[in-house]
Parts: structure tokens; sequence; C-alpha cells
């Protein structure tokens, strides 16, 4: 369930695998393994390389699991138990995801660290500062740099708008923009994202989050555990 194996070598699947067949970048020396979601896979690779985490191994579940939430809390069991043998800590790169807290009772109960929040739009943007502004924009729909890579395999077609954009004031009447949380300074994903906005019918606005409480938790946990002697 969690991607076909790969050296740490091996470049980076484009986002349609990494949707459908999520990865894994095991390299059977580290000592410390995520356990992701595909969607965070170029960030978490990012960070990873840019502060020499090499004791960090890595492998995503298929992004796609978002599209049906019921899915996620299975699929992370699976994992942690698959390789809890050959890992000294493992970690959860999942916020809730939509899984009403079920993801969340699972780690607790396997003892494993999960990322705090409701989802990764809370996250990147930093958890707190989301919880400020949410009730200020429940208008609005987000977009993150994968999913403006992936509109249509998260939006467009399981939303049914390839086959019928009738439908598409019914479903986003009530949303009055659409807000680009960009985790890099990218103008062609900036493009793409304004796009999504206008098939949609939504005003646009870019606002960029870095990685935000995804970083701030990875380094904390790239760090040694603490010792209780």
């Amino acid at each position: 369930m969690d991607g076909t194996a790969m050296t740490d070598t091996s470049p980076l699947p484009d986002d349609d695998a990494l949707t459908r067949d999520g990865l894994d970048l095991r390299s059977g020396q580290a000592r410390i393994l995520l356990i992701a979601c595909g969607a965070l896979a170029r960030e978490i690779l990012d960070l990873r390389d840019r502060n020499g985490w090499s004791h960090m191994d890595l492998t995503c579940l298929p992004a796609i699991l978002h599209v049906h939430p019921d899915r996620i809390t299975a699929a992370v069991e699976e994992a942690v138990a698959k390789h809890r043998a050959r890992y000294a800590r493992i970690y959860v790169v999942y916020a809730d995801c939509g899984t009403g807290g079920l993801l969340e009772q699972a780690c607790a109960r396997l003892g494993v660290e999960m990322v705090k929040g409701p989802h990764c739009y809370s996250f990147f943007e930093g958890n707190d500062r989301f919880a400020e502004i949410a009730e200020q924009e429940f208008t609005a729909f987000y977009l993150t740099d994968f999913l403006v890579r992936q509109f249509d395999a998260f939006v467009w077609k399981p939303m049914g708008f390839d086959r019928h954009p009738e439908l598409i004031p019914m479903m986003f009447g009530n949303y009055t923009k659409l807000i680009y949380q960009a985790q890099t300074d990218d103008p062609a994903l900036t493009a793409k994202a304004r796009a999504c906005a206008d098939r949609l019918g939504l005003a646009f606005e870019r606002r960029f989050t870095g990685y935000g409480d995804l970083e701030t938790t990875l380094t904390d946990w790239a760090r040694p555990p603490t010792s209780t002697a």
C-alpha cells in the first residue's frame, strides 16, 4: 500500500504516481521512518535534504486516499505494523485529514506521533494562525502546491465537473474565493492556481505559507530523543 521501493538516489516520481501509488524511499539504514501522505512527498524530501536528515526514511501512502478519508486510518495502521520492527521511531505525517478523530485515536493506540491540526491547509498556514482566520474565511476554497498540480484528479473529476459543468454553481455557489497556499515561489503554479479559480468562478488570492508547522514538526522529530535517565 505504501508504494514501490526506490533507492534514495531515484528521481521523485511525478505527481500522478504520488497520487495513485505513493512512494517508498526507505534506505534500510535510517532509524526514523516518516509515514506520510503522497501529497507531501516533495515538501518532506526538500526539508530532509536541505537539513541533512539522512537518518530519516520516507514512505508515502497514495495521495488519492484523501478522496476516501475513511480509508486513511486503516492504511496508516497497516504501514506502522509493517515497518515497526525495523525502526527505532515512526512518525505519521498526516493531520486529521477528514478521519473524524479516528487517525488520532489509532496513533495514540499505536504509540506514534502525528502532525497536529485538522488538515494540511491548517498546518501549512500554521495551526494557530489558521484557527484565528478560519471564521473570516469560511467561504474560501484552499489549494496547496500539490493540489494545484493535481486539480483535475482531486477536484474536477471526482466532483464530476468534467462531465457535468452545470454542477459547479450548485457545489461552489457558497464559496467566494480560492486561496492558493503557496509552498514555493513558482510563477507557473501561481498561473495554474489562478486558472483553477477561474474554472470554478471564484476570486483568487495567493498566500505564501512555505512549509509552516510541517517544518517545525519535522525539525522536532529529527532531533535525538531526550534521555529519561
